[in-house]
This record gives structure tokens, C-alpha cells and sequence, in this order.
């Protein structure tokens, strides 16, 4: 959808046009979903919360000002509202490793390439969940900005206007993050080539 589309919608909705805010839902509903997936770590979750920033988005419609896109928009309520259920539960969510696809069935994440051998197809899911382990063990401001950067792919503009950073601070902050990512997979064995089966080749 294009920001003009975007828009113009949005402007129907705003008007009271249910069809076009539904429409918006449809093409925004698998990143938010992904997005709070990733921030709480339960598929069950992660659902009630893209619900919620629908719900609120709708209910706040008429005080989006176009100042971002629409899609940006949606991202700091969703992320705002999941900060705010992590706060609340004072808990850490365990992992998932499911999406919701395009259609109404979840998919896995990553379908690994029937060419590979059974052992390192193991190697990769294994290491998949340790990345994803690590990611939920960050600090909330680290994973938040790796999110949107890495998985909803936002620019270091919009993902300011997300999270009301300025872009230099974007900048630092994922380089940071990167690093403290970089630096939990390294303690655990995860970089350079350190799996299993290297070790066991000698490698």
C-alpha cells in the first residue's frame, strides 16, 4: 500500500468509514502482530495485544495528525502497549517460534531449506531460538529499537518518530544494542562458529 492509498484512507475512517479502517487493519495486522510477538514472547499475548492496538487506534483515530504514516503510527501504540504489559507482569514470556502468516493459519518462522542435511537444520533451529532467547533477555529500550529496525525494517526517521528519539540517538542506541546482542551470544557460544558439531570437528 502506498502512503498515498494510506492515507486516504485513514481519511475515510476518520470520516467514519468502517470498510477503510478495516482495510488498514488487513494490511498492518501480521507486522503488529510480529512486532508484539516478538516484545512479549506468547503467541496468546501477542495477540491480545495487537487487538489492543487496534482497538486503541481506532478509538484514537481522529487525533492522528498524518505527521508519520499510519503504519508508524500503529507501531508506537503497539509498542507502548506492550512496555507497558511486560511492566505490568513483571515476568518474562517464554519464546515463540511461530508468525501469523498472510492467511488465517500460523506458519513457522523460518522453513528451512530441504537440502540440508538433519543435523544442521538442528543447528539452525537451535541456534534461532538462542538469538531469540537473547533478544527477549535485553533491556526493554535495546530490543524495542533492534525490533523495528530489524523486523519492521523502519527507518532511523520513522523509528524516532516511534519512540520520539532523534535520529542520532536511533543511530547509537542500535549500535548498541547490536552489540549487547552480539555480546550475550558470544558468552553463550553462539558466534564464530562455535556449534556443536564445530567443536566436535575440531573447528
Amino acid at each position: 500500500m502506498t502512503r498515498e492509498q494510506e492515507r486516504e484512507l485513514v481519511q475515510k475512517a476518520q470520516e467514519g468509514d468502517s470498510e477503510s479502517f478495516e482495510k488498514l487493519v488487513i494490511d498492518n495486522q501480521t507486522k503488529v502482530y510480529n512486532l508484539a510477538l516478538r516484545m512479549v514472547g506468547n503467541e496468546d499475548d501477542a495477540f491480545d495485544m495487537a487487538q489492543e492496538s487496534f482497538l486503541r487506534a481506532y478509538n484514537s483515530l481522529s487525533s492522528f495528525r498524518g505527521d508519520s504514516r499510519f503504519s508508524v503510527w500503529l507501531y508506537r501504540l503497539t509498542t507502548n502497549i506492550c512496555l507497558d504489559f511486560l511492566r505490568s507482569e513483571s515476568r518474562r514470556s517464554h519464546s515463540s517460534l511461530t508468525y501469523m502468516g498472510e492467511g488465517e493459519d500460523d506458519k513457522e518462522l523460518e522453513i528451512p531449506d530441504e537440502r540440508f542435511s538433519p543435523e544442521l537444520i538442528a543447528e539452525k533451529n537451535e541456534l534461532r531460538q538462542e538469538v531469540r532467547g537473547a533478544l527477549m533477555s535485553l533491556p526493554e529500550d535495546y530490543r524495542v529499537i533492534l525490533l523495528l529496525r530489524e523486523i519492521n525494517g523502519l527507518s532511523y526517521e520513522e523509528i524516532g518518530s516511534c519512540l520520539s528519539l532523534e535520529a542520532g540517538t536511533v543511530k547509537s542506541r542500535i549500535f548498541r544494542a547490536r552489540k549487547k546482542l552480539c555480546s550475550i551470544l558470544s558468552d553463550e557460544g553462539n558466534l564464530s562458529g562455535s556449534s556443536s558439531s564445530n567443536k566436535a570437528k575440531g573447528v
